[in-house]
């Protein structure tokens, strides 16, 4: 895997998440102390779907972020470009459907859903800017967008403290933890390479998403992005 810019290799990055499948949940939930599963339920919160609706959650992976749909009778697509990735998600939740697919030409038809969310998968699309243009497509009007993705945290000393833990302390601690610590480097670049809380928000406008707001999450380590389809 070469060193993270905004100019990624689909193949080098499907590779990678393949490779860390297995493990990618555990190491996670070690990497972010806990965190990932309050970010997951504020992220399902904002959501907001309801039972009826349909709701596609892209870069599923494993389908641990679809999961609370599922549980609450929701229809939910889980949908990666990792196959390595939909396999284990596949033996753990079969009554989860699993799709194949690339976020910047997805195989789904115009407005086929409610409400599309993707979680901490934003920045390692080749082109993110044409995947918000893809989830607009395939979102019924009136309908939503949620993004979890880091981000830049807001306060000047604690952003120091973050920078250093990104690119000495989340590496060194994925070697013990991770069947591909080089991923995880590769992780630590993407995201301090991946724009601002604003600069994200004007991609959703640039995309056609209306009313587009964002919540910092720990301090602006985490933006939760949310727009409607008019």
């Amino acid at each position: 895997m070469n060193r993270a810019t905004l100019e990624k290799r689909p193949d080098e990055v499907q590779s990678m998440f393949d490779d860390v499948a297995a493990r990618y949940d555990i190491t996670n939930d070690i990497l972010s102390m806990g965190q990932t599963r309050r970010w997951r339920k504020i992220v399902v919160e904002a959501v907001g779907a309801k039972r009826g609706e349909r709701v596609l959650d892209l870069a599923a992976g494993t389908g641990t972020s679809s999961e609370p749909y599922a549980d609450a009778g929701v229809d939910v697509v889980a949908c990666d470009f990792s196959t390595g990735m939909l396999e284990v998600g596949k033996k753990r939740r079969p009554d989860i459907e699993f799709v194949a697919g690339d976020a910047m030409n997805l195989p789904f038809a115009d407005e086929s859903f409610d409400a599309v969310t993707i979680s901490f998968g934003l920045r390692n699309i080749q082109d993110p800017r044409v995947a918000l243009q893809e989830m607009y497509r395939v979102t019924k009007p009136g309908g939503r967008l949620v993004i979890a993705e880091f981000s830049h945290p807001t306060f000047a000393p604690w952003r120091t403290v973050y920078t250093e833990y990104l690119m000495r302390a989340l590496p060194a601690m994925a070697t013990k933890v991770s069947s591909n610590p080089t991923a995880y480097q590769y992780l630590a670049e993407s995201i301090r390479a991946w724009p601002n809380q604003d600069g994200l928000a004007a991609w959703l406008d640039g995309a056609g998403w209306q009313n587009v707001q964002y919540r910092n999450l720990a301090g602006g380590i985490v933006a939760v992005h949310r727009g409607i389809k008019k």
